[in-house]
């Protein structure tokens, strides 16, 4: 009688070694894959809370403003809340004349906010200034 040779099963189970390293490259580079996403979020939380503070500091000196046709200095600045800003009034198009029987001079008005990070915040409008003697 013959006997047959049974052929050596495997009774181990578990991973081999290359198959772990094909897993934890594959965990690194989803690790990696989502700390830039979070970087990139964080980033750009923190540009857009930067924006908001210029806006709300903006909001804040055009709040204090005197009311519209009172008489303004030509150069206004400041510091608020570590913001630093300046205001600037220039006539609004130097070159086309004032209708005579109006009682407003329309001048542009510039305000600059920049906040302790260096980012800037321009914004420019247009408002009506009461002639000299109609105040």
């Amino acid at each position: 009688m013959l006997r047959k040779r049974s052929s050596k099963r495997r009774t181990e189970a578990g991973f081999t070694m290359i198959e772990a390293v094909v897993a934890l490259a594959l965990v690194t580079i989803v690790l990696a894959a989502i700390g830039t996403l979070v970087a990139t979020n964080a980033r750009g939380a923190w540009k857009l809370e930067q924006r908001v503070a210029l806006v709300d500091t903006a909001r804040l000196v055009a709040s204090t403003l005197p009311r519209a046709g009172a008489p303004m200095p030509e150069d206004l600045g400041g510091r608020v809340a570590g913001h630093r800003w300046q205001m600037r009034l220039t006539p609004f198009l130097d070159d086309v004349p004032v209708v005579p029987e109006s009682r407003f001079i329309p001048q542009l008005v510039e305000l600059r906010v920049q906040s302790p990070s260096g980012a800037i915040l321009s914004l420019e409008t247009v408002r009506l200034q009461a002639r000299s003697g109609d105040q």
